[in-house]
């Protein structure tokens, strides 16, 4: 059974850099003022807002959006009449199924180069949204808008920053697992190549039964902390409206300055794995066996110069 995340009510900014960011887990943040929207962000007041501003959006037969074998297409619409696909379950028009699913994730005006930006992308919506003033103002990298149909999956992957994630309307489950348990996800650059993480194939991922999940429900008007490099994995349990703040923890120059996503590696861990790989292409010109002993004496150096001692 997962573990639970905590919830805390009422939390202000002195405890929340006092007892909450400190430990380094999720957290459910719950009483907290995000503004108009969680009110004010209806169908009808959403579609008003923004009319028909085009916008890229996932479109999948399928709820669980699956990045291995590609199960989802980029379709423009106009976002009014995305909106309205996304929050049916079924619809007249449609790309793939009568009940398609749609995801849709911000961009910046030049997604090559600028982050999202909600008081950019969205002017009139952004108003309505109270940011906790939990970090430092400089900190903060990207405000994103997220809307999801109901029963949409994303495959679990880690961010390098930390992020608010605030629960507008919808529901939503969050299943967490721990920087600690990256060798037992089979990861894909950022992501895990583990899908159904509910009925794993552990024939295929035997590692992943040592996995140690942590879960929690998102209610409208909660707001999750995610620490960075935590794996997460998102279901929207009904139609979801959301808003990502995502920050810069770390000294400015650890960070890519032309990612504007906020997902590549910090710089000195992209040349650390980019020497990795060589030194593993060198260890192929040995013979199986000899190849089999350095890399377990490379292993063994990891864990005894890097590994936490928790």
């Amino acid at each position: 059974m997962a573990e639970s995340v905590r919830i805390f009510e009422g939390v202000d900014k002195d405890l929340f850099t006092s007892d909450i960011y400190p430990q380094r887990k999720p957290a459910v943040l719950r009483g907290l003022d995000i503004g108009e929207c969680k009110t004010k962000w209806t169908e009808d007041y959403l579609c008003k807002c923004v009319g028909s501003q085009e916008v890229k959006v996932h479109v999948s037969p399928s709820a669980n959006m699956d990045f291995v074998n590609k199960n989802y297409a980029y379709r423009t619409l106009p976002f009014d009449k995305f909106l309205r696909r996304a929050a049916q379950s079924n619809h007249d028009e449609f790309f793939f199924e009568p009940d398609e699913k749609y995801y849709f994730r911000a961009l910046g005006g030049d997604p090559r180069k600028e982050p999202a930006d909600i008081t950019k992308q969205f002017p009139s919506l952004a108003p309505d949204v109270t940011i906790p003033q939990f970090f430092e103002a400089d900190a903060m990298f990207s405000t994103i808008l997220r809307l999801g149909s109901a029963g949409v999956q994303l495959w679990t992957h880690y961010d390098i920053m930390d992020n608010l994630l605030i629960q507008i309307s919808g529901h939503k489950r969050v299943v967490f697992f721990s920087p600690q348990d990256a060798t037992h996800l089979y990861l894909t650059g950022d992501k895990s190549a583990v899908l159904d993480i509910e009925n794993p194939d552990f024939s295929r991922y035997p590692a992943f039964r040592h996995a140690r999940p942590m879960e929690c429900h998102l209610q409208p008007g909660d707001v999750l902390f995610i620490p960075a490099l935590w794996f997460h994995n998102v279901r929207s349990l009904d139609f979801s409206v959301a808003v990502n703040v995502f920050f810069r923890h770390l000294e400015a120059n650890c960070y890519d300055t032309k990612d504007p996503y906020g997902n590549k590696d910090p710089q000195a861990a992209a040349r650390a794995l980019q020497i990795l790989n060589r030194a593993l292409k060198c260890l192929e010109e040995l013979p199986d066996n000899y190849r089999d002993f350095y890399g377990r004496r490379m292993v063994s150096q990891i864990e005894s110069k890097v590994y936490l001692k928790s």
